[in-house]
């Protein structure tokens, strides 16, 4: 690692605990009611146990936003700051194959505003020592001495609980205690069964699940319930990827049924361009005017429930890489 940065001397970002929360923990149930208005009119919500305010829509900086070229994503990513986003996630793997990863892009612009956003990245290897190395090269790339949430990165349905509690877990949690991490959690794109498993079993503050109106993975009936029991922080992903593109639905019924999913904070985003980013802008900033009281959310599910399977959703199917631009 840089020898500039000092694990050691971490500072909590200033996020504002919110008092609705006691100090027990309540459930959180997110809806319109649990939503409060942040900078520039961003609607916010508590994540979880964390009690940090985080903005409903996330950007992701994943396969989308590194299909931008230097000169485009800068502008972009500020845009979205701009705007009242906060929450800003990536991983060790994310444009690995790249000449600059996901992580160095952050590394560059980041250091400015770090007390200002939520910062989460993710570990992918399960053997210790390659994952220690993993994150200490994390957060030189990413020019910081901790990030705010660091992930268990994509829990496969072959993952054994009890090696992932004897290895990783205790390794993030280690970080923890050390202060490079203020929060530990996993990500699933692929096993709702594996991940309501960890829920249950070991303790966790965040959780980012795979969650559509396809109702694919059934995440929604098996992992979300137990993140709701222990009050994560629960993340939503892959909201539209290849939804949209079938025009079946629009953007605004798919993140608006994400949104109204119990205990949902964030909808996490990757996006191409500014028309895009603008779109979902728009509809967050509309959020809670009126839309939730015209949308079917049985009548969405019913319309792409013919999409809920691995042949029509490239990230479900077998070999997928996360954020490798495709």
């Amino acid at each position: 690692m840089e020898k500039n940065i000092s694990r050691r001397n971490f500072i909590r970002t200033s996020s504002t605990a919110v008092a609705a929360i006691s100090a027990g923990g309540l459930l959180t149930n997110c809806s319109t009611s649990d939503t409060m208005t942040g900078k520039n009119g961003m609607p916010m919500r508590v994540l979880g146990k964390t009690r940090e305010k985080i903005s409903i829509l996330g950007y992701g900086c994943g396969s989308q936003f590194m299909k931008m070229p230097d000169g485009e994503w800068e502008p972009h990513f500020e845009h979205a700051f701009n705007s009242g986003i906060n929450y800003f996630d990536t991983a060790s793997t994310y444009g690995e194959k790249e000449p600059v990863s996901s992580e160095e892009r952050l590394g560059r612009v980041i250091p400015g505003m770090r007390k200002d956003i939520f910062l989460l990245t993710k570990i992918h290897d399960r053997d210790i020592e390659k994952a220690k190395a993993e994150f200490e090269r994390s957060l030189t790339r990413l020019k910081t001495d901790h990030v705010d949430v660091l992930l268990i990165h994509t829990i496969q349905p072959d993952d054994d609980v009890a090696k992932i509690e004897d290895g990783v877990y205790k390794l993030v949690r280690d970080f923890q205690d050390q202060k490079m991490v203020r929060y530990v959690g996993f990500s699933s794109m692929d096993s709702a069964e594996r991940s309501k498993e960890l829920i249950e079993k070991l303790e966790f503050d965040v959780t980012l699940l795979a969650m559509n109106a396809t109702k694919y993975g059934d995440f929604v009936q098996k992992a979300l319930p137990a993140a709701r029991e222990k009050n994560l922080g629960v993340i939503s992903m892959k909201i539209m990827r290849n939804i949209i593109d079938k025009g079946v639905a629009k953007p605004d019924e798919l993140l608006q049924y994400n949104w109204e999913l119990p205990g949902v904070a964030v909808n996490l985003m990757s996006m191409t361009g500014m028309d895009p980013l603008n779109q979902n802008l728009e509809i967050a900033k509309n959020y809670g005017k009126g839309l939730q009281a015209r949308l079917n959310k049985k009548e969405l599910e019913n319309r792409l429930a013919h999409l809920g399977n691995s042949s029509n959703l490239v990230w479900a199917q077998p070999g997928y890489y996360d954020g490798i631009i495709c």
